[in-house]
């Protein structure tokens, strides 16, 4: 019988009858019989390694039957995992074990990495630097997201609980990884983005539509539906219900400071997606052509990919093509170029040119006016009309601050 190297199904089969009729024979120590019965065993070893994976341990009961193993107490775990609460919360499976936590239980209790390394997607296991202190602790204890109480037992746990939703770490990428959605050319306070967002989700969630939001309903045709509710005093409030009745949440809060946030639009998982306007400039103009923008993120640019978009419009769009097509789409939806161009309005903007084109689009006034500061890259035009103070005003539980 001629020994080789298995590389088939056939011959790991054929392997084991040989060893079979080997053993049969009990071969006696230094005869050839034996030496070809124990490579062959080698072999097939070799083989099963690498064609079937050994079922590794939860890597949280490794941990605990290691702690069983040795005595340890969960205070004796905190050289490995942190702080008390640290080390209760990783226990509970309610933390992740970061980076420096495997390398600590592997190098300190011998716990193998590949069993700690199991346990979801790697690239979420990256050490994150976070500086609890640098949350606007302080706002958010005034806006109610978390307690006085809490943040002064325990900042990083109550800002811990704050950001406690199941909805996937890539949502936040922007707070500690580059990410390419996001629209701006300040320095931001990024913890204060991801309180922002955080809030936005929440209240999203808490308050779901009725309806599951089917792609392809966003058009043209939809947005310049959504856009005639300017027509209404109550245009805002009107497009939060229109919106919500087909899947998408709109969500108003009042940005953090440092944020010069306008906009974001946020894919969470398989739910509806959001909205969120900060309504950092109160005026109607503002609020239709944001609204738009991130209408537009959603019909064409959401997807497993990209799963959020954030927006400050004070920069215009230059180098991403997603956030150029978002400002067409909305500029098209609100007044299409077509009418824009045949219209006094572009050329001669007067109270009558401006009131003239809005009536015929059944538009607010003051969104002709945004169309037309856009265009001349200047604000001082028929500035009374773009509607300054309005909009806040409309949602009166809403506290401004």
């Amino acid at each position: 019988m001629i020994v080789k190297i298995i590389k088939s199904k056939s011959d790991y089969e054929n392997a084991l009858i040989a060893v079979d009729e080997l053993i049969d024979l009990g071969p006696d120590e230094d005869t050839s019989e034996a030496e070809k019965l124990e490579l062959l065993i080698l072999l097939i070893q070799d083989y099963e390694s690498k064609r079937y994976k050994k079922e590794l341990p939860d890597p949280i009961e490794a941990i605990r039957f290691r702690m069983e193993q040795q005595s340890l107490s969960q205070k004796d775990m905190m050289p490995y995992l942190g702080s008390r609460s640290k080390v209760s919360e990783v226990l509970a499976r309610k933390r992740p074990l970061t980076l420096s936590m495997i390398r600590a239980l592997h190098t300190g209790l011998g716990i193998p990495a590949e069993v700690l390394l199991q346990e979801g997607d790697p690239s979420y296991l990256e050490e994150m630097d976070i500086e609890w202190h640098r949350f606007p602790i302080r706002e958010m204890v005034k806006r109610n997201w978390i307690t006085q109480d809490a943040a002064k037992a325990d900042v990083e746990k109550a800002i811990r609980d704050f950001l406690d939703i199941d909805i996937g770490q890539e949502i936040f990428d922007f707070a500690f990884r580059k990410t390419q959605n996001f629209r701006t050319a300040r320095s931001i306070n990024r913890y204060a983005l991801w309180a922002w967002v955080t809030q936005v989700i929440k209240k999203a969630l808490a308050s779901p539509p009725d309806s599951h939001y089917v792609p392809g309903t966003i058009t043209l045709k939809f947005m310049r539906e959504v856009a005639q509710l300017s027509w209404f005093e109550q245009g805002p409030v009107l497009a939060q219900e229109f919106l919500h009745k087909y899947g998408i949440s709109l969500i108003i809060e009042p940005h953090l400071p440092k944020t010069y946030l306008d906009g974001a639009a946020i894919r969470v998982k398989e739910k509806n997606p959001i909205i969120g306007l900060s309504i950092r400039y109160d005026r109607i103009d503002n609020f239709w052509f944001c609204l738009m923008h991130e209408l537009a993120h959603i019909a064409y640019h959401l997807n497993d990919k990209n799963n959020a978009f954030y927006d400050d419009q004070d920069f215009r769009a230059e180098g991403d093509a997603r956030e150029k097509e978002a400002d067409e789409s909305a500029q098209e939806a609100l007044i299409p170029k077509d009418v824009w161009i045949k219209s006094a309005a572009s050329y001669q903007p007067t109270a009558e040119s401006v009131q003239k084109l809005a009536d015929e689009l059944r538009i607010h006034p003051a969104i002709v006016v945004g169309r037309i500061h856009y265009e001349a890259k200047s604000y001082r035009v028929l500035n009374r009309w773009v509607g300054h103070k309005q909009v806040r005003r409309c949602f009166p539980d809403i506290d401004w601050g």
